[in-house]
């Protein structure tokens, strides 16, 4: 129990001036403060006993050695902080000390009343102990019994049959409404064909949402006109005329609560009531409502209510009571006055007697009557109910319903423990005997209780609600217990069911990297999964029951408000927004709303946050780069048209000055021969003209090699768009070797060639043999003088290229970043004739044709030419 709050001093001095005996006490028993008429009738000050410990002021008589009044005080307001309910106190003796005195008491009778105040949270916040100072009563009593003699000893037989009688029908009466107020089911009574609200207990006023007032003597449909349509007045109509009794599961109805309609699930039956001629009665109504969440009636209300109907009941008896001393005082008078009168008076005497006594069989008719309509109304209830009888607690009575619970067992004439032996260590057992022992209800919402089943032997676990009830006789002493049970063990087990669900899908939720919660129509937390802790550094537990402005702050509850809203309205939504949810944390999120719609009502939505801040940031950073890149290609496109335009004008360039120079050379070359032919051969014998001659032939014939490469050069840049043809290597092979027999045999070199993985190649088949050409005479060209010359070709696929390997024993070359193998007129040895155009060819065929070529070397061991293909 939390710590309790003291009431307001509004609320304090609005006690004080009530009318009746009230006495203010806090959870620990101090006393907060008094009415004026309890000051009055205690003889007590309001400051000398403000604050102080009640039994410290109003302790038991010490002279009195059977005084129990404060034990049964204390176990009454014991009580009423356990189970936060009212509790009405039997008639006490409870003798008052006299002020300014240490040991005098005066002799004083009450009846108490002690009543709980709940706050808003449901905990008590302080008692309101009541009581009616009915001393005057008692003495009137004890004085009409020492003043009777023997003259009214045929009176008071009939007084005391009279009384009897009324007792037996009170205890009846009491007992009855007792069952009904206390049952854990709602209970109500209709009358006739017209269904006239006749009885019903608190519980179902509460499920109606009305007061007593309000359908008491009143049809069902008047009394409730929303029920209208909804088919129960059909169906109590139909029991009332066949007899047949109904039962609904988890039906929903439809009832108007604090003004607005509302639709709850009950579990309920219908049951035909007869009288003992068989005439039927009326229907008896038993609910039970199973929706989650109940609206509790207000204690302090129920607990008034109780109030005035007591004082109401309290000043009818002593009405009566000052009545019947009026009629005796009277009759006292007049047999003192003369004899005569006294016969006269018991002349009246045996006449009224032989009214009474037949008021008085006409009342133990009506108790017989009451008796056997609550043995019906017991035995015909559909909730389990039995009466036990004495401290052993033999079985006296056994509805249907309870011997359904253990259809097995035999019930009737035996006490409790050799019928259900297994509840002797449970919890239940010592309840009957506190009930047994203080006479105090005892209230279980749920118990587990194993019992062994009666087919198969084995112990299970069964759930009950149950409520137990001590029965009094007529000298208020317990006698008996009354029990009503409810076995519940399908609602537990499918509240432990979802329970447990719900736990595995907080395990679920809590795993996604994902924000997963729900919020309520006031926009409030009702579930939150592990990741809100990484973004808003709290628990999810402490998220719950805060509005989302609260936890996301205002800027970034501004920028999803509207989608809060049509949310609310019901619509689904999927959206992107950027969430600045405090400084230095900005997040970009996709989030879902889902609305969760319940009988056409939006009780709130589901929302699931994805965290798409890279996503964003990196789509930010790809569109400013895709627009820096648009502005280089754009660069580099200018750029390479206007290196295109400078190709072109080179290559034109190139090829004119290759065609225009062949003709100069030519001539150059004729003059040449013209000359030596026209000098005598001696003076060109005798000069050594030939050896100039001869340099000067060579000469030309290399400045018309290069003219000649130069022209393949640009030829080579103008047939770039060849056509692409399947080209069988090993059928190209063949023909370079071919080409170059002369050179393999003169140098006695050997081809090593396996072509088997790679038969054919996409290409076009002059560039092809241009490359397979150059590179194996370049392998014959530079060949080792030390030893023959081996050549390996191999091809097989490399991903998306094919790779053709061409490697040979021959001199190898030094290489490094500085040397410019591939550049035209390279050359590298200078000792065998070549151009050292070859190679450049080769490598402009490749890339134009999108493969790559490159190179590994050693000197002294031979070199490796890798060509990739675009498979």
């Amino acid at each position: 129990m939390k710590n309790a709050s003291n009431p307001t001093p509004e609320v304090l001095a609005a006690l004080e001036k009530a009318p009746d005996l009230y006495l203010i006490l806090s959870v620990d028993f101090n006393i907060l403060t008094a009415s004026t008429t309890y000051l009055k009738a205690t003889s007590q000050k309001r400051e000398s006993i403000k604050g102080k410990y009640i039994f410290d002021v109003f302790p038991d008589n010490p002279e009195v050695l059977e005084a129990d009044a404060t034990l049964n005080l204390r176990k009454s307001l014991e009580w009423v902080l356990e189970n936060k309910l009212p509790h009405q106190m039997g008639v006490q003796r409870y003798d008052i000390l006299l002020p300014n005195s240490i040991n005098e008491f005066e002799k004083k009778y009450w009846l108490p009343l002690n009543s709980p105040v709940l706050d808003a949270d449901g905990e008590i916040e302080y008692i309101i102990h009541k009581v009616s100072d009915i001393t005057d009563q008692v003495k009137a009593r004890l004085h009409f019994s020492e003043q009777q003699d023997s003259l009214d000893q045929k009176l008071k037989i009939f007084k005391e049959g009279e009384l009897f009688a009324q007792a037996e029908v009170q205890k009846q009466y009491s007992l009855m409404q007792s069952l009904l107020n206390n049952a854990p089911v709602a209970m109500a009574l209709y009358e006739g064909k017209d269904q006239v609200i006749i009885k019903a207990n608190n519980m179902m006023y509460q499920i109606w949402g009305r007061e007593p007032e309000e359908v008491f003597q009143k049809p069902l449909l008047e009394a409730l006109p929303e029920l209208a349509g909804q088919g129960f007045d059909e169906q109590i109509r139909e029991v009332y005329f066949t007899g047949i009794p109904y039962k609904g599961n988890e039906v929903p109805a439809q009832l108007v609560r604090n003004g607005q309609i509302q639709t709850n699930y009950y579990n309920f039956a219908y049951e035909p009531l007869y009288n003992e001629q068989g005439r039927m009665l009326g229907v008896l109504n038993v609910a039970l409502e199973v929706t989650d969440m109940v609206l509790a009636r207000k204690q302090v209300e129920e607990s008034e209510q109780k109030l005035r109907l007591l004082n109401k009941d309290l000043n009818a008896a002593n009405n009566e009571i000052m009545a019947s001393n009026e009629e005796i005082r009277a009759a006292n008078e007049e047999l003192l006055s003369t004899k005569q009168s006294l016969q006269d008076l018991n002349q009246e005497l045996e006449e009224r007697i032989a009214r009474r006594t037949k008021e008085l069989q006409l009342a133990q008719a009506e108790a017989e009557r009451q008796s056997k309509r609550l043995e019906s109304l017991f035995m015909q209830a559909p909730a389990a109910i039995c009466i036990l009888d004495g401290p052993e607690m033999v079985y006296e009575l056994v509805n249907p319903n309870y011997a359904s619970l253990f259809p097995k067992r035999e019930f009737l004439g035996r006490p409790i423990l050799e019928v259900l032996p297994e509840i002797k260590e449970s919890l239940v057992y010592k309840t009957f005997q506190d009930v047994y022992q203080t006479g105090i209800t005892h209230n279980q919402p749920e118990l587990l209780i194993p019992f062994v089943n009666d087919q198969t032997g084995q112990v299970e676990d069964r759930y009950f609600r149950y409520v137990q009830q001590a029965r009094f006789n007529e000298q208020g002493k317990v006698d008996g217990i009354v029990v009503f049970a409810l076995e519940i063990t399908e609602q537990v087990e499918a509240r432990k069911a979802v329970e447990q669900i719900a736990e595995r899908l907080q395990l679920i939720t809590d795993a996604l990297p994902v924000l997963i919660g729900y919020l309520d129509k006031e926009e409030k937390y009702q579930f939150a999964n592990k990741a809100y802790e990484a973004w808003f550094n709290r628990p999810p537990s402490e998220l719950l029951g805060k509005t989302v402005r609260s936890i996301v702050g205002d800027t970034a509850y501004k920028g999803v408000k509207v989608y809060i809203d049509r949310a609310l309205q019901g619509e689904r939504l999927d959206f992107e927004s950027r969430m600045p949810y405090r400084e230095n944390f900005v997040k970009y999120i996709k989030t879902s709303y889902v609305p969760d719609s319940r009988n056409g009502q939006v009780e709130g939505f589901y929302t699931l946050v994805n965290d798409v801040t890279e996503q964003v940031e990196a789509r930010n950073s790809i569109e400013k780069s895709e627009k820096q890149a648009k502005e280089i290609a754009e660069e580099l496109r200018l750029a390479n048209e206007q290196l295109t335009r400078t190709n072109i004008d080179l290559d034109n360039f190139i090829y004119t000055a290759s065609h225009d120079l062949k003709a100069p050379i030519s001539n150059i070359e004729g003059l040449i021969n013209i000359m030596v032919d026209s000098l005598p051969e001696h003076l060109v014998v005798a000069e050594g003209l030939d050896e100039v001659l001869e340099m000067i032939r060579e000469s030309i014939r290399r400045f018309k090699r290069t003219i000649d490469h130069l022209t393949e050069v640009v030829k080579l840049q103008k047939e770039n768009n060849q056509e692409v043809v399947r080209v069988n290597l090993e059928q190209v092979l063949e023909e370079v070797k071919l080409d170059l027999a002369p050179q393999l045999q003169a140098a006695g070199a050997t081809i090593d060639a396996d072509l088997k993985d790679c038969s054919g190649i996409n290409f076009t088949q002059k560039n092809l043999r241009s490359i397979v050409y150059n590179l194996v005479s370049n392998a014959v060209k530079y060949h080792s003088p030390d030893r023959r010359p081996l050549i390996k070709i191999r091809c097989r696929p490399a991903g998306d290229y094919i790779l053709l390997t061409v490697q040979d024993n021959g001199l190898g070359m030094a290489l490094d970043e500085n040397t410019k193998l591939f550049t035209m007129f390279t050359r590298l040895h200078d000792h065998v004739e070549g151009s050292g155009i070859g190679l450049y060819m080769v490598k402009k065929i490749v890339e134009n044709a999108g493969g790559r070529i490159d190179v590994e070397s050693e000197v002294g061991k031979g070199t490796t030419f890798n060509v990739y293909f675009k498979n």
